[in-house]
């Protein structure tokens, strides 16, 4: 960002864009929340002319200067012990020799106008070298450092797009190449000329046609309602995602948004989905993929912050169908060795000759977040920041430059595989730092050097497989600075940039500043290039993908197998596969040889013998010989092969039945169906399953149950199962029963058990009349009308036999009592009624028989009052009798126990009732 050095110290918070020159009907509301997604359109999106025939032009020439918006995320202590230093010098770094250096865009006279920080950054493509500083970008020649246009104006490029980005050249520009495509991506952004718009910031982006940075582009503006400071972009395979410090007169937090890449490479309206974060978070980068191995299909996109002596890692995943489905998952904590932010965040860099301290930067990570993907599938971030070497309460210590590599970054656990921090031993201050990978797996990082004695000069150094982890090889300088950065300016670079040229993906380029004299708005900057020795020899690489394959016996499946070229390898490779089941299986290459993809089949027969089979394909062109891994699963169904049923019997322990099963991969069996209790049902790892336990109490009888067998292969494999819980045969019912002779009698015998019992009577004969009858379903029955004579008590046993375990025996005693007396009783109900003097009430009288009694009962009654009149309706009766009772109005009140008499022959009995007259 760059702003007037007229303004005041504090960056005002009410910054408006110019909304005019926008085509009717593309401005859209920008995201504004924190939480969910956010979608939005592009404001507005056009075509430009080709660049290249705007000719050179220039910015304005006014003194112009950056203010930091410094960040209120989570930082560490200042004071504590670097614990990666690097504390060896590592071999002298080793080039190949042919790399260029050359002077880039400068200021003041350079067509650059006068302004800092310069914002220094630049990317390599096809055939070129496109460096942005702040104001103005250029193109150069990548073979022989020529300018082939510009400087022109930052802002030029949008004229045709209209509104703010067509009339601010506000900076904190990014310049990057595609890779994939190979199209340019220029983007800066538009705060300042607004006209109260409600979209009051910009971001400008620019999409070339074609591989030709001086072509045409396809243009784009999105909006946003809060200031985006310091935009980083990196391109990933679904999107061009871009992160953004988001101010208003505070620190608000990051926000990382991701620009529908497809679209825009096709010229077509696009949209950005958005993620706000807290201001618990400091600056983020976003992955940025190197190299001809993209991603895995579908990975997101990995992002980072820096933390508290540690590393916070989001996922990106976006959907441009379904906004719904985009997340952004995390933040995972990566744990690094401590660190003290260099300067705590602020300047500290000393310069020769001048008291003028220098900005360090170190309160976020520097661009970029390298992204690389390797043939052997292992993929690997790198990056890079400021920290402070050697410091304690009362000094800050020396910048020095920490750097990463950073593995499992899309998806698992991320982890840190190597870490280190660039010795400071000899008291320069090393900051300002960018890094990247090349194909080889070779790292690069450049940086910016500056102490009492060393005007800020551009260095790098490298790392390569064969070093130790965490080491870097002595540095070499790009270019030597010959003057130091005066008063009333401290802010330097504020990023650079570190690219790997897509054609050879060997080649680094780097680009900084430095200055040539000291002074405050004069410097300069250099764009470098160079190799490591040990990458770009012509050769080739091999993946297979899926890295397994499942098929069933008798058919087939495929397997894509890539050659990828590196070093300027144009060769055929002939390819072969072992491994292979070693029967009832062919396999072939379509095509064979093949200079890119080749599909590899395989087929299997009924034959084939189920497994894993590791298979390795090998690639040979010439003397180079690659392979490549993969995995066949030869399956087959399950089967469940155990018996169809299964006994247990109650109480017993340790009862237990194993359900087998085959097929491959091994099958995982359940059951369905209840279970007796005590019973459990247990699913083993081997593709068996067991039934075991001690059967309670009760639980006998059939219980259905279906087993399952289920391996992922074909249809899953069901057997209908009855599993049979036998229990001992048990007698329920009483001990005794009593019949009374010529009366009609019955007792039940009940048992229990499982099977059921069959039930059996001994003892003393029966009485006469009186059988028992088994009944066959665990029931038997005793019944019969004793005749006279028979009265007495009978001693039986009952025995239940279901042929598991003991029989159960009970002794029961049978009592026949003699023939009743014929007789009746009575009773009166209700037993007391209430009457007025002069009205009635009336009982119910019942004559109750026993002992064969038929006879009819005269009812009478005593105990009334005068003047009280009795009536009995039937009398006689030989069930039931109404029992009225009629008072005068001279009937003395009081309470009258009544005694009703039956009388019957001889026989005679009493009901007592009571009569109250009030």
């Amino acid at each position: 960002m760059r702003v007037p050095a007229i303004l005041p110290r504090v960056v005002a918070a009410a910054v408006l864009v110019a909304a005019a020159g926008f085509p009717a009907g593309v401005l859209a509301a920008p995201p504004s929340s924190t939480g969910a997604v956010e979608v939005s359109a592009a404001v507005a999106h056009a075509v430009s002319p080709p660049m290249r025939n705007l000719g050179p032009t220039a910015p304005s020439a006014a003194n112009l200067r950056e203010r930091p918006l410094r960040l209120v995320g989570p930082g560490s202590s200042p004071n504590q012990p670097d614990g990666a230093l690097q504390t060896t010098a590592g071999t002298q770094i080793a080039v190949q020799p042919g790399g260029l250096s050359f002077d880039g865009v400068g200021v003041c006279g350079a067509g650059a106008g006068c302004y800092a920080p310069p914002d220094t950054n630049g990317a390599v493509g096809a055939t070129q070298f496109v460096q942005w500083v702040n104001t103005a970008y250029a193109v150069f020649d990548k073979s022989t450092g020529a300018v082939i246009l510009g400087p022109i104006a930052g802002n030029a490029i949008w004229a045709n797009l209209g509104g703010g980005c067509a009339t601010n050249n506000d900076g904190d520009p990014i310049v990057q190449y595609d890779k994939v495509a190979n199209r340019w991506i220029l983007t800066q952004f538009s705060i300042t000329g607004a006209n109260g718009t409600s979209i009051p910031y910009l971001q400008c982006v620019a999409v070339s046609q074609t591989s030709d940075a001086t072509g045409a582009y396809n243009l784009y503006a999105f909006g946003y309602s809060q200031f985006p400071d310091y935009p980083k972009l990196g391109v990933w395979p679904d999107a061009y995602y871009v992160t953004f410090n988001m101010f208003t007169s505070t620190f608000v937090g990051p926000q990382v948004c991701a620009y529908d890449r497809t679209s825009m490479l096709a010229g077509l309206a696009a949209t950005q989905q958005c993620f706000q974060l807290s201001n618990s978070y400091g600056a983020m980068l976003p992955g940025d993929f190197d190299g001809t191995m993209a991603p895995p299909i579908g990975a997101p996109d990995p992002v980072l912050s820096l933390g508290t002596n540690s590393l916070n890692l989001w996922r990106f995943h976006v959907d441009w169908a379904h906004s719904a489905n985009t997340t952004l998952t995390g933040p995972i904590n990566v744990p690094v060795a401590s660190f003290s932010r260099a300067c705590n965040g602020s300047n500290c860099v000393p310069q020769p000759s001048t008291s003028q301290k220098l900005d360090s930067l170190g309160d976020r990570l520097m661009y970029r977040l390298a992204y690389r993907r390797f043939a052997d599938g292992h993929e690997s971030l790198v990056v890079n920041h400021s920290v402070s070497v050697g410091g304690n309460l009362f000094k800050s210590g020396v910048s020095s430059v920490r750097w990463y590599e950073l593995r499992n970054v899309t998806s698992g656990t991320p982890t840190v595989y190597q870490q280190g921090t660039l010795s400071a031993s000899d008291g320069i201050h090393r900051w300002m730092g960018s890094i990247a990978m090349d194909q080889a797996g070779d790292i690069a990082l450049g940086y910016s050097a500056s102490s009492a004695s060393v005007y800020p000069s551009i260095r790098y150094t490298g790392w390569v497989p064969t070093d130790s982890l965490g080491t870097m090889e002595a540095e070499s300088i790009i270019q030597a600075g010959s003057g130091s950065q005066l008063q009333n300016l401290s802010r330097w670079g504020d990023y650079s940039a570190m690219s790997v040229d897509p054609v050879d993906d060997c080649t680094f380029w780097y680009t900084n500043e430095y200055l040539k004299s000291s002074g405050t708005w004069n410097w300069s900057t250099r764009i470098a290039s160079f190799k490591f020795p040990n990458c770009g020899s012509p050769d080739f690489s091999m993946s297979a993908t899926p890295a397994s394959q499942t098929v069933t016996q008798g058919s087939g499946t495929s397997y894509t197998v890539t050659v990828t070229p590196s070093g300027g390898f144009t060769g055929s490779v002939s390819l072969s596969v072992s491994g292979l089941p070693p029967t009832g299986v062919t396999s072939s290459f379509s095509p064979n040889p093949t200079t890119g993809s080749s599909t590899l089949s395989v087929t299997t027969s009924s034959t084939t013998p189920t497994g894993t089979y590791p298979l390795t394909i090998t690639g040979a062109s010439g003397s180079l010989t690659h392979t490549s891994s993969a995995t066949l699963v030869v399956a087959a169904a399950p089967v469940i092969t155990s018996l169809n049923n299964a006994t247990f019997t109650v109480g017993n322990t340790g009862t237990s039945f194993t359900v087998t099963s085959t097929g491959f991969p091994t099958p995982v069996i359940s059951e369905t169906g209840a279970l007796p209790g005590g019973v459990t049902f247990t699913a083993n790892a081997n593709g068996t399953a067991t039934l075991a336990g001690t059967p309670a109490s009760g639980t006998g009888g059939t219980y259905p149950i279906t087993f399952t067998a289920t391996n992922g292969v074909g249809p899953n494999a069901t057997q209908s199962f009855t599993l049979t819980v036998n229990q001992a045969p048990a007698i329920t019912s009483g001990a005794s029963a009593t019949f009374t002779v010529g009366s009609a009698g019955s007792f039940t015998v009940t048992s229990t058990g499982f099977p059921v019992s069959s039930l059996v009577q001994g003892g003393a004969t029966l009485p006469s009349t009186v059988t028992f009858t088994d009944n066959g379903n665990g029931t038997g029955t005793l019944q019969g009308t004793p005749v006279a004579g028979t009265a007495g008590t009978y001693s039986l046993t009952f025995t239940a036999h279901n042929g598991v375990g003991s029989d159960a025996v009970q002794t029961f005693t049978l009592t026949v009592n003699p023939a009743a007396t014929p007789d009746f009783s009575m009773s009166a109900t209700p037993a007391s009624q209430t009457v007025t003097q002069g009205s009635g009430t009336s009982y119910m009288v019942t004559v109750t028989p026993s002992g064969g009694f038929t006879g009819s009962v005269s009812l009478s009654v005593s105990g009334l009052p005068s003047g009280a009149t009795p009536t009995f309706s039937p009398n006689p009766t030989t069930g039931s009798s109404t029992f009225s009772v009629a008072t005068t109005s001279g009937t003395p009140t009081g309470t009258y126990p009544l005694t009703i008499t039956g009388t019957s022959g001889t026989l005679s009995h009493t009901a007592t009732a009571t009569l109250k007259v009030r």
